[in-house]
């Protein structure tokens, strides 16, 4: 990418208000939200009390507030689960109003001097005159803006967010869709792996499954990047894994995305955490769609 781009996000976003934010939020989720400041952003699971993901959202303060990030789907059930014992504390839990837009190009420094927005040394977030910036890594950098932002004139605007969501695939980024919500523990989606939980901070929901699959080694399941040549995104994510000459059901795409540019599907899947780096899979309602996995950009070795 030579140009900078940036995507309107079809994503959503969580505003937590009031004096009891942090002891509320913090019974609720996998992250320590001690360990959260203005220059840092983390990686969060919200859970059932049996410890499988209603969603994974990128958690962050902006001026009195806690903001959570995640797919339409995970704010959905999050939002629903989260208000359901807020009339016992004090804490206003909405969908935000800000907008949340994707830049990214090889060299982003221009542009973010330009809007007013430094990263110092290892800081992972920002504020800025009209919101708050993640650095997810060198080339994306997630905006969450307000009505008055304007982008600068020499970024190209995008009319979707196919090129963002592809990069945060290849990323090994957690999301759930639809069908994936409540199915898996967050160990399930590498949550782990990019520092989404905390093994010391106390009880939260869903707390006892999430550390019986750490300390008793009962997760047999790991997030994998997927990739194939087709015409579109999958009606039908259901995949299918090839043993000898059959092919046995895989498991279905908890996200995907399509580059038009490209012809290419990238997508995630959960599947047992020894499965061979040279498997080959097809969609199981399109036979001709042949997927091979992509190499994970993290360890999944446990600490």
């Amino acid at each position: 990418m030579s140009r900078i781009y940036a995507c309107p996000l079809s994503h959503q976003v969580i505003s937590l208000t009031g004096a009891d934010k942090l002891s509320y939020l913090h019974g609720q989720i996998t992250q320590d939200l001690n360990k959260l400041s203005p220059t840092q952003f983390l990686w969060a699971g919200h859970c059932n009390p049996k410890g499988k993901l209603w969603g994974v959202f990128k958690l962050f303060s902006y001026q009195d507030s806690y903001f959570l990030t995640g797919s339409q789907d995970e704010i959905e059930q999050s939002l629903s689960e989260l208000k359901k014992y807020a009339v016992f504390a004090n804490v206003d839990i909405t969908i935000s109003s800000n907008r949340l837009i994707g830049l990214l190009g090889d060299d982003l420094l221009s542009t973010l001097n330009e809007l007013n927005i430094t990263f110092d040394n290892d800081d992972t977030a920002a504020d800025f005159a009209n919101g708050k910036a993640l650095k997810l890594s060198e080339n994306r950098v997630l905006l969450m803006v307000d009505n008055q932002f304007s982008m600068p004139d020499d970024v190209s605007m995008l009319d979707n967010d196919a090129l963002w969501q592809s990069a945060a695939i290849t990323a090994g980024e957690p999301q759930l869709n639809a069908l994936a919500i409540g199915e898996y523990v967050p160990q399930m989606v590498n949550l782990q792996a990019i520092g989404g939980i905390s093994f010391k901070k106390g009880c939260y929901t869903g707390q006892e499954t999430v550390a019986r699959m750490k300390y008793l080694g009962k997760n047999k399941r790991a997030m994998y990047i997927v990739s194939a040549h087709c015409n579109g995104v999958l009606s039908e994510p259901e995949l299918e894994l090839q043993l000898g000459e059959n092919w046995r059901r895989a498991g279905k795409l908890i996200a995907q995305s399509y580059n038009e540019q490209t012809n290419t599907l990238t997508g995630l899947i959960v599947l047992p955490n020894d499965t061979d780096a040279s498997a080959s899979f097809r969609a199981k309602h399109d036979p001709t769609v042949e997927f091979k996995t992509l190499p994970l950009p993290y360890s999944l070795e446990d600490e």
